[in-house]
C-alpha cells in the first residue's frame, strides 16, 4: 500500500516505477508504429502504381504488429492500474480518516482521478507528443516549410491555452470544493441538495464554456494549417501521389495530436488542485454550508 504522507502523481510513480515504466514503453512503441502507418501507406501507393507489392506487404505486417502490441498493452494496463487504485484508495482514506464522511468520500473519488489520468490521459498525451515529433520529422523530410507550419501551430495553441490556464485552475478548485460537500448536503435534505447540484452545474457549465472557447480558437488555427500544407504539397512542391497522401494524412493527424495538448493541460490543472486537497491537513474540518446564490 502507498504511504499516506504524500499523495499525488509523483508519489504513485515512486511507488510503482517498474510497472508504470513497462506500460509507458508499450504505449510509446504502439504510438511510434501508429505514427509510421501513413508514411508507409504512402510508400505502398507509389509502389503499387509501379506494379510492386513489397511495400503493401510491409504495411500489412506493420498493422498486425501494431494490433498485437495494442492488445497486450490493454491487458497489462488493466491489472497495473487496478493495483494502483486499491493502494491509493486505502492511502487516501488513511490520511483523511479524521475528516467528515462527505470529505472522505469526495477525496476517494478525486484520488481515482489521479489514476484515471495515468491510465487514460497520460497515454493520450504521450500519443500526442510522439505523433507531433514524428510528424515534424516526416514533414521536414519533404520540405522545411511543412514542418515550420506545424511548429508554428503548436506554439500558437500553447499560447492560447496559457491565456486560460489560471481560469481552468480556479474553476476546478471551486468544483472540487463543492464536491466535498455532497454527502453532507444529501444528509441535510432536498433543499440543500438542490442548491448543491445547481452550484455543481454552474461550475461545470463555466468549465465547459471555457473548454469550448479554447477548442474553437485552436481548431480554427488547425484548419488553416491543414489548408496551408495541402496547398504547399499540391501546388508548390513536385511530389508523387503517395507523398501527397502522406503529407495530408500527417497534417491531419498532427491536428488531432496537437489538440490533445491543451486538453491534457486542462486536466493537469484539475489534478494540481486535487493533489493539494489530498495532501491537506488531517484534522477535522467542518464542511462549509453550500452557497445558495447561484
Amino acid at each position: 500500500m502507498m504511504s499516506a504522507t504524500q499523495l499525488g502523481i509523483l508519489a504513485i510513480i515512486q511507488r510503482f516505477p517498474v510497472k508504470l515504466i513497462c506500460t509507458w514503453l508499450l504505449v510509446a512503441l504502439e504510438n511510434v508504429l501508429l505514427a509510421l502507418v501513413p508514411l508507409y501507406i504512402g510508400f505502398a501507393i507509389d509502389d503499387l502504381l509501379t506494379g510492386g507489392t513489397k511495400a503493401l506487404l510491409f504495411v500489412g505486417a506493420l498493422l498486425v504488429l501494431l494490433t498485437l502490441i495494442s492488445v497486450l498493452r490493454r491487458i497489462y494496463d488493466t491489472r497495473v492500474y487496478g493495483d494502483i487504485r486499491v493502494s491509493l484508495g486505502m492511502a487516501v482514506d488513511n490520511r483523511h480518516d479524521l475528516q467528515p464522511v462527505s470529505v472522505r468520500n469526495a477525496r476517494l473519488d478525486m484520488g481515482g482521478e489521479l489514476v484515471d489520468f495515468l491510465e487514460h490521459e497520460l497515454p493520450q498525451l504521450m500519443t500526442a507528443v510522439i505523433q507531433i515529433t514524428v510528424t515534424l520529422v516526416v514533414l521536414g523530410s519533404f520540405h522545411w516549410q511543412l514542418a515550420t507550419a506545424a511548429l508554428a501551430l503548436t506554439l500558437a495553441m500553447l499560447f492560447i491555452y496559457g491565456l486560460f490556464d489560471r481560469r481552468f485552475y480556479l474553476l476546478n478548485g471551486k468544483l472540487n470544493g463543492q464536491m466535498e460537500k455532497q454527502v453532507a448536503n444529501i444528509k441535510a435534505g432536498s433543499r440543500p441538495l438542490l442548491a448543491h447540484l445547481l452550484r455543481l452545474k454552474k461550475y461545470q457549465v463555466k468549465l465547459s464554456d471555457t473548454e469550448a472557447l479554447v477548442y474553437g480558437l485552436i481548431f480554427l488555427l488547425a484548419c488553416g494549417f491543414v489548408v496551408t500544407n495541402l496547398w504547399l504539397a499540391a501546388g508548390l512542391l513536385e511530389l508523387s501521389s503517395g507523398k501527397i497522401f502522406s503529407i495530408v494524412s500527417y497534417s491531419w493527424e498532427y491536428v488531432e495530436a496537437a489538440i490533445l495538448l491543451p486538453v491534457s493541460l486542462q486536466t493537469w490543472s484539475r489534478l494540481k488542485n486535487i493533489s493539494q486537497r489530498l495532501n491537506g491537513p488531517r484534522q477535522v474540518q467542518e464542511p462549509a454550508q453550500t452557497d445558495t446564490s447561484a
